[in-house]
Order: structure tokens, then C-alpha cells, then sequence
């Protein structure tokens, strides 16, 4: 990945967050997650997050809604990423399984950033690669866009790639998205397996999803 871009993506995103976390104070949301935030937000910052409508891995059009039924660790990338994607899915795969085994129901999703190769069959073989309880999202390039911008990502397909096996540039942060509540923190690429699983259980626990 370039890092020039990266490092501008996170210093767009950094904006945007701050902006949302100033909106949440004022409005006074921030009380109920305010023990749990490992970031600038402190509850689901307005900027970030949406409704959406894609294509699940199992052929089935959904939108947001029929999503996010539980806490869960949303990543944006695409299926053919050699390094990064793999890495920090499986990253995150290893902090649900902590979250999971702690009694807590809770969920990845992916949604790819690559709908021209990424097909329905191939996210559900990605996703059935990393973790079973990951739900894997595909759609046209206009329905990708829509939720890309939504959770203000960053991708871009590499020019004068080979028309096959060409890289996409992106964003690489994780989502904590809360049913009924929506975004509410970001991981980064540092951010360990046990500290995504101390801050998600914290969140799931303020909002009332504790563990069974």
C-alpha cells in the first residue's frame, strides 16, 4: 500500500472522527460509552455509518439492518489482497473467538472494496477462510461506493494494473458497529487481538448486550 496515501486517509478519517466525537458530546451521548472509548469517539459519531444495501455471500440482497443483529468487527478490503486483508481478518478473527469464548454473541462482516472480481462465491470462500461466524458483503460498484462513503473509506483500484490480478489501495481500519446504535470505534492495524476483545466487550456490556 502506499503510505503517503494511508497516512493521508488516516489524517482525513482522524478529522472526521474528531468532528463526529465533538457532535456526540455536545448532543451528551457520550455517557453511556464513555468507560469504553480507545479512540477520539466516545459513542457513534453522526459522520460516520449509514444505511447500505449490498449482496450477501449467500446470493441474498440486505441492507444495514439485516447486517449489524449483534456487535460486530466490520472491515472494508477485497479478497485478493496479498498481505493486509488476510493479516487483519484473521487479527480480528482471533479477538472475536476471545469474545466469543467470554459469552459474548458477536459477529465479523466484510464488505468489499473489489466488486468487479469480487463475486458472491468468492467472498463466501474468503470468509468462510477466516471465521464462521464472518459475513462476507459484495454488490455493484455503485452499491460498494455507497457504503464506502458512508463509513468514509478510502480505495482505489491501481492504474495500468494487469486487468486480472491488479491491487486495490485502501483503508485498513475495523469498525465496532452496536445493532440500533450503529458505528461507535475504530481499531487500528496495531491494535492487538486482546485489546479489540477488552473495548468490544466493554461496548456490548454499556449497551446491554453483555455476555450470556
Amino acid at each position: 500500500m502506499d503510505r503517503t496515501v494511508a497516512i493521508i486517509g488516516a489524517v482525513v478519517l482522524a478529522a472526521v472522527v474528531a468532528g463526529g466525537a465533538v457532535w456526540v458530546y455536545q448532543n451528551g451521548r457520550n455517557n453511556q460509552f464513555a468507560q469504553c472509548s480507545s479512540s477520539t469517539v466516545a459513542s457513534g459519531a453522526a459522520a460516520i455509518g449509514g444505511p447500505f444495501e449490498l449482496v450477501r455471500e449467500d446470493g441474498e440482497t440486505v441492507t444495514d439492518q439485516d447486517v449489524f443483529t449483534k456487535p460486530t468487527l466490520l472491515y472494508f478490503g477485497y479478497t485478493f489482497c496479498p498481505d493486509v486483508c488476510p493479516l487483519d481478518n484473521t487479527r480480528n478473527a482471533e479477538a472475536l473467538d476471545m469474545i466469543q469464548s467470554d459469552g459474548y454473541d458477536a459477529q465479523m462482516a466484510f464488505i468489499t472494496i473489489d466488486p468487479e472480481r469480487d463475486t458472491v462465491e468468492q467472498v463466501a470462500d474468503f470468509t468462510s477462510y477466516i471465521h464462521d461466524d464472518m459475513i462476507g458483503l459484495t454488490g455493484s460498484p455503485e452499491q460498494v461506493k455507497a457504503a464506502s462513503q458512508a463509513y468514509k473509506t478510502y480505495y482505489k483500484k491501481e492504474e495500468n494494473g494487469d486487468p486480472e490480478y491488479y491491487l486495490v489501495d485502501h483503508s485498513t481500519f475495523t469498525y465496532l458497529v452496536l445493532p440500533e446504535v450503529g458505528f461507535v470505534e475504530f481499531f487500528k492495524r496495531d491494535d492487538s487481538p486482546q485489546s479489540i476483545r477488552e473495548t468490544v466487550e466493554c461496548y456490548a456490556d454499556a449497551a446491554g448486550y453483555g455476555s450470556s
